[in-house]
């Protein structure tokens, strides 16, 4: 397995399941509880409409810009500028577009309000990711790492000051309260990691040019198409469910949605990571001419190992979680509690099988970006967003969010497949057979045993714990991750971060 790939996602994962979790399940979560399903569930439903057009903010700038500076490091202080550039203007359009789409569809003035900041906060994040796109190009990966909680870490500060300080009543705690600590964090982040990459550009040359700005363009809207045909089949249910349920029933089904969707999001975010050190690796090893299939083998063996755990685990004890996670509100009858406890535990069964899923292209479809494979990419996220809104007018009318849940295990498994698929051919990976059969005892021993263990008089909470570490058993019983090579990175990893 590359030993710097393993180095720094170990890091990476370290930091991240530090803070994220926290960050998603303490304080979003406490959010959600306070201002209430609906409140929350039409912030959602915004947060997510302003992200199926995040592309304009983007075209594929950054993942042409990762891919193209870790194969030419020399050309980081004249992209820097340029690109800029073209992000600024960009970000207008961006603006435009969002309202223009937003009053079509009847958002009203408060919406509307609301998504000036959401907005905002995209545009701030958008600049983020393509600034520590340079410095992941770089290879600097623990510097990256780093930047990739920092807004998380403030924003926890910001928001636990609001809500547990005693300063300020928790009654009083509102919507924008929150959106508003996010664009606070996303700023103080956004100066920081500039000056990291100004440390590294050398003297800038700072001019306006067009004709470069447009080549830049050009160059990235392969990787645009991409990333707007993945935003509406990963993005859409949130904002299909509010718009096509009848509005005594959206903005709450929407909420429930949340419950659920908001742990497989912490998991999401997790699995996101392998694709942000993936990429200028897998690009430097297929320029270098280097073998794939060890990295490749490994980092899904890693990936599948990691998200199976989890998902097995999630399903099984999906009631209990939501319970643990959300309390009876005010004013709220034990009946509809009930009710929407059954109904986010459902839906967070039915997506831990999407997690699996759109964990696995974040191996493979990274793999096919850093070769340049964007056209069979684009095609499969195409097929993607055909089924996701078929499939969704037919499901959410009928079963509401768990339709949309539904529909998103389907469209994630598909893609991820077809996905599978192309990558083999393409660089003729051979898995082997015996990876297969470890992978299918491995899911075998991991759901029996959970069966087991939950079956047991044991407390839940303890049980959901030893079904957890029984899985990491059977991970390395079944060779799916193999003990001396974990040991070997682990104390490499160790001395790495002390560096």
């Amino acid at each position: 397995m590359n030993s710097r790939f393993l180095k720094n996602i170990i890091f990476l994962l370290f930091i991240n399941l530090l803070v994220k979790p926290f960050w998603i399940l303490g304080v979003d979560r406490t959010v959600q509880n306070l201002v209430g399903d609906a409140n929350y569930g039409t912030y959602l439903a915004i947060f997510n409409f302003s992200y199926l057009f995040y592309i304009i903010l983007d075209i594929g700038l950054t993942n042409f810009n990762s891919k193209n500076i870790a194969q030419n490091n020399q050309l980081l202080s004249k992209h820097l500028v340029g690109i800029s550039q073209a992000k600024i203007i960009l970000s207008v359009v961006y603006f435009l577009v969002i309202f223009a789409i937003g009053i079509i569809i009847g958002y009203n003035q408060e919406q509307l309000k609301l998504l000036a900041v959401v907005g905002l906060n995209q545009v701030l994040l958008s600049f983020i990711l393509y600034v520590r796109s340079n410095i992941s190009a770089l290879l600097l990966f623990k510097t990256d790492s780093i930047l990739s909680v920092l807004d998380r870490v403030l924003m926890i500060l910001i928001c636990s000051f609001l809500l547990w300080s005693g300063l300020f009543p928790q009654s009083n705690f509102n919507i924008y309260w929150f959106v508003y600590s996010q664009t606070f964090s996303y700023i103080i982040t956004l100066i920081i990691a500039i000056i990291i990459v100004l440390k590294h550009s050398g003297k800038l040359v700072i001019r306006f040019n067009l004709p470069f700005i447009l080549m830049i363009i050009k160059k990235s809207l392969p990787y645009a198409l991409l990333v707007l045909l993945m935003s509406f089949y990963n993005r859409l249910e949130p904002v299909l469910i509010e718009r096509i349920l009848p509005k005594d029933i959206s903005a709450a089904q929407a909420g429930i949605y949340a419950r659920a969707y908001r742990l497989f999001d912490a998991g999401n975010n997790i699995s996101y990571l392998f694709s942000v050190i993936l990429l200028p690796l897998f690009a430097a090893v297929i320029k270098k001419g280097e073998d794939l299939q060890t990295l490749v083998k490994q980092s899904f063996s890693l990936m599948l190992s990691m998200t199976c755990i989890i998902a097995v685990v999630c399903i099984f004890y999906s009631h209990n979680l939501m319970e643990l996670l959300y309390h009876i509100q005010e004013n709220e009858s034990i009946e509809v509690y009930n009710m929407r406890i059954h109904e986010s535990s459902k839906i967070l069964q039915i997506l831990m099988g999407s997690f699996v899923s759109i964990s696995v292209t974040y191996i493979f479809g990274t793999l096919l970006t850093a070769n340049g494979s964007l056209k069979q990419l684009n095609i499969v996220a195409a097929i993607g967003v055909v089924i996701n809104l078929t499939l969704n007018f037919i499901f959410i009318p009928i079963f509401k969010a768990q339709g949309a849940a539904l529909t998103s295990l389907i469209v994630q498994f598909a893609t991820c497949l077809i996905q599978f698929i192309i990558a083999k051919r393409v660089f003729n990976l051979r898995l082997g057979i015996s990876f297969w059969l470890s992978l299918l005892s491995f899911l075998v021993l991991i759901t029996v045993s959970t069966i087991f263990i939950k079956s047991s008089s044991i407390n839940w909470f303890y049980s959901f714990i030893l079904s957890i570490v029984a899985g990491i058993v059977i991970a390395f019983i079944t060779k799916m991750l193999d003990f001396k090579e974990l040991k070997s990175l682990i104390s490499s990893s160790v001395q790495h971060i002390k560096k």
